[in-house]
Order: structure tokens, then C-alpha cells, then sequence
């Protein structure tokens, strides 16, 4: 049986981010640098992944 790698659905870039959370470009790139979003920079760009996004700001509403 053959193992499937991971599938990660990643947004990349901040203008991307701020389009998923429905905040402006720059709330985004202020909570993306100063930690308070769960993304990685790579490079110069803002990586996060999707679902762990949706989660953060699904347990953060609750």
C-alpha cells in the first residue's frame, strides 16, 4: 500500500491572509509581525496553512 503525503492547503502572502481572516492588509501584516497570527515567514512572504488558521480564529470566537 502506497503512503499519500500530507496535503496542505498554504496561503502564501500577507495580501492573501488578510483576504481569508477579512482583515485590511495592514491589521494583517501587524498581527502577522508581531506573533499573533499562527504563520511562518519563508523567504520575504507570509506562509500559513489554511485549516490552522481557520481553527485559530474559530477557538479564539468561542
Amino acid at each position: 500500500m502506497e503512503q499519500k503525503e500530507p496535503q496542505f492547503d498554504l496561503i502564501w502572502g500577507g495580501a492573501e491572509i488578510a483576504k481569508l481572516i477579512g482583515r485590511t492588509k495592514r491589521q494583517t501584516f501587524h498581527m502577522l509581525e508581531t506573533g499573533q497570527l499562527p504563520a511562518k515567514k519563508v523567504g520575504d512572504r507570509w506562509v500559513a496553512e489554511r485549516g490552522t488558521l481557520l481553527r485559530f480564529f474559530m477557538e479564539a470566537a468561542a
